[in-house]
Order: C-alpha cells, then sequence, then structure tokens
C-alpha cells in the first residue's frame, strides 16, 4: 500500500506509523510580481507629470511678461499688461529671479544690466525633428557650449536647419468673442499683413514679414481696434517638410529634450517640424 502525493508515491509499510512518513512539500512566500504598477511607480510618474506641467507653466508666464515689457515697457503703472502677466507669475508661484529676468528680457537687457545679443541655433533633434532655437544672452560662448552639449548628449546633432523653416512676424491680437478672420481681411491687406487666422483660444493672429512686424501690428490695431497682446518674431516650419513622431517613447524623449533646452533662461523659444506640439 501507498500515499500519492502529486506525482510520486511514498511507501506505507503500517498505518500505525504513518507519522514517521516524511512527506516533503514546497511552499512560497514571494508575493506575486505587480509588473512594476505599485503604489511608488503611480506617485513618481504623477510628480513627473506634475513637474513638466508646472516647468511649461513657467516658460509660458515668462513668455508673457518678456512680450509685455517689450511692447509697453516696465513700469506696470501703464502696463496693465505686464500687471495681468506678473499677477499670474505670482499665482503660479514663479521665484522671483525668474521675473527678474523675463522684464530685463524685454528691455533686451540682462540682470546685470548688459545687453542682450541675438542667438540662433540649429540642429536636428533625435528621429530627424529639425529645430531652431531662439536665444538671448550677454554670454554668448558659455551658452553655445553648454546647448551644444546638451543637444549632441541626447542624441542630436547642431547642423544647419533653417531652411526647413520660414522666418516670420506673428502678431497676436486680444480674445474676442465669435472672431472671424476673413471679416478683417481687407484691413488686414490694407496694414501690409501676409496672412491671417485664428488660433486655438480664439485669437487673431497675422503674419507679416519680420522686419514690418511692429509697423503692421500697431497699423492694423488702429484699423480693427484690438490690442495687441503678443508680437514677435517666429520660425514657421514648411508644412511639405513636417515630421509625424507616431511612437509614444520617441515623442516622450523628444518633450522631455525640448522642455530641458526651454528651461535654460537665455532660451526665447524652441520652434520644430514635428507634426506633435512638443
Amino acid at each position: 500500500m501507498a500515499l500519492a502525493l502529486g506525482k510520486q508515491w511514498y511507501p506505507r509499510r503500517d498505518s500505525s506509523l504513518l507519522t514517521s512518513t516524511i512527506l516533503r512539500r514546497t511552499f512560497t512566500s514571494q508575493p506575486p510580481r505587480l509588473s512594476g504598477h505599485n503604489r511608488w511607480s503611480t506617485i513618481r510618474h504623477d510628480k513627473a507629470k506634475n513637474d513638466k506641467a508646472k516647468s511649461k507653466e513657467r516658460q509660458i508666464i515668462a513668455k508673457e511678461i518678456s512680450s509685455a515689457t517689450q511692447l509697453w515697457g516696465a513700469d506696470i503703472k501703464f502696463n496693465p499688461r505686464l500687471t495681468l502677466a506678473l499677477s499670474n507669475a505670482k499665482r503660479a508661484g514663479i521665484p522671483k529671479v525668474v521675473i527678474d529676468g523675463a522684464i530685463a528680457r524685454g528691455q533686451g537687457v540682462s540682470v546685470s544690466g548688459q545687453a542682450l545679443e541675438q542667438v540662433t541655433i540649429e540642429a536636428l533633434l533625435p528621429h530627424s525633428v529639425a529645430a531652431v532655437i531662439e536665444c538671448q544672452t550677454d554670454q554668448k560662448a558659455r551658452l553655445l557650449q553648454d546647448l551644444r552639449y546638451a543637444i549632441k548628449d541626447n542624441g542630436g546633432t547642431v547642423t544647419p536647419t533653417t531652411y526647413l523653416f520660414e522666418k516670420k512676424g506673428r502678431i497676436v491680437f486680444e480674445k474676442k468673442d465669435g472672431v472671424d478672420p476673413d471679416e478683417y481681411l481687407d484691413q488686414a491687406i490694407e496694414a501690409g499683413a501676409m496672412d491671417i487666422a485664428a488660433d486655438a483660444d480664439g485669437r487673431l493672429v497675422v503674419f507679416t514679414e519680420p522686419t514690418e512686424t511692429k509697423k503692421v501690428g500697431d497699423s492694423l490695431s488702429k484699423l480693427i481696434a484690438l490690442p495687441i497682446e503678443e508680437l514677435e518674431i517666429i520660425w514657421d516650419p514648411n508644412k511639405d517638410t513636417m515630421v509625424e513622431v507616431k511612437d509614444e517613447e520617441q515623442v516622450k524623449e523628444l518633450e522631455d529634450l525640448v522642455g530641458f533646452l526651454r528651461e535654460e533662461s537665455a532660451v526665447r523659444d524652441v520652434y520644430v517640424n514635428a507634426t506633435q506640439q512638443l
């Protein structure tokens, strides 16, 4: 007679001797793997996402401060747009050093009062995405060294790319409900604009020759009775050379790199020819 345990058979000499029979069983106390979906990874993921959102918000508000200062000066008594931007900065908890730097850049100087030099860096980022990086700095050599290293260290190459873009003046007017660009077409042509459209926020956007941006903006603002909200020179990517990045990991890699470049205080903006917003 024998006892069965799994697929093994153990001889049983006598029922009275059952207690002396040794039956070996294997047990494990190792917890099941959770494929990384635990509380810590969730917290870390959420924190990274929040940090990226805060960084982007800081960049947008700093740009608003610089633009308002450039257009109407640094005196908040005569610059309601700057007052609003500073209020947004305070509410977002943006450090004073960032605010002071943004105001100084709007005046074309550094925080120490030195004149800023315009610097343009062209690069091919990972996954064949072209970039044009516009900067203002009083330390050109250091800035070029730092940004070139950051680009190369992240798999990019410093190489000519502006031929993939068109340099334009861009004027954004204050939001008006129900705005229709076609209604302002004649005035835009009269003022010397190249094109007119509405952005995702419902604001009227006008494109001009770079050297005519301020002139066209002031003229059109009077014709249509709408105040200017933003006025800048941009690099608009050519539509027939835009790059679509479909892989989510590749998109994230590009977002992280572009976000890192924008974190540099001297960088005014980074223009890319990707179809995705980075």
